[in-house]
């Protein structure tokens, strides 16, 4: 039977959202996690958009969209869209850099019937999910 373990907090202005949510995953020890749901903002964003080797910084006001991905202490791949004041939206790798506006309300999954890990497979020339 698979059981599932919920995280649900809150972050406040002035924290980055990549580092607090590592911080909970070490914490709490999460092998195998995923982001359920994420509402909030951002005054400062540092995403990297596909196939691009570097990030991409702004600073204003952002309505993070979407958050998704996978945690865990052994590599995490989260992945974020924003939007602006206009409703222009981008979204693309998480980096550290992304900071809280107002709140970020996030719910994380996790579960003890996997483990997740990151590895060099042959398929790509990254570490790559591999689910134990």
């Amino acid at each position: 039977m698979l059981t599932l373990i919920p995280y649900a907090f809150r972050l406040k202005p002035g924290q980055d959202l990549k580092q607090e949510i590592k911080k909970i995953v070490t914490e709490k020890q999460i092998k195998a996690g995923w982001v359920s749901t994420c509402a909030g903002s951002l005054t400062n964003y540092n995403i990297r958009f596909a196939n691009q080797p570097e990030g991409s910084t702004g600073s204003g006001h952002f309505e993070i969209v979407s958050l998704t991905g996978t945690v865990s202490i052994n590599g995490s791949h989260l992945h974020i869209s924003i939007s602006d004041n206009a409703g222009k939206t981008i979204g693309g790798h998480l980096m550290d850099g992304c900071i809280v506006y107002t709140t970020a309300e996030i719910v994380l999954l996790s579960s003890d019937n996997f483990e997740f890990k990151r590895e060099k497979d042959g398929s790509t020339p990254w570490m790559e999910l591999q689910v134990k």
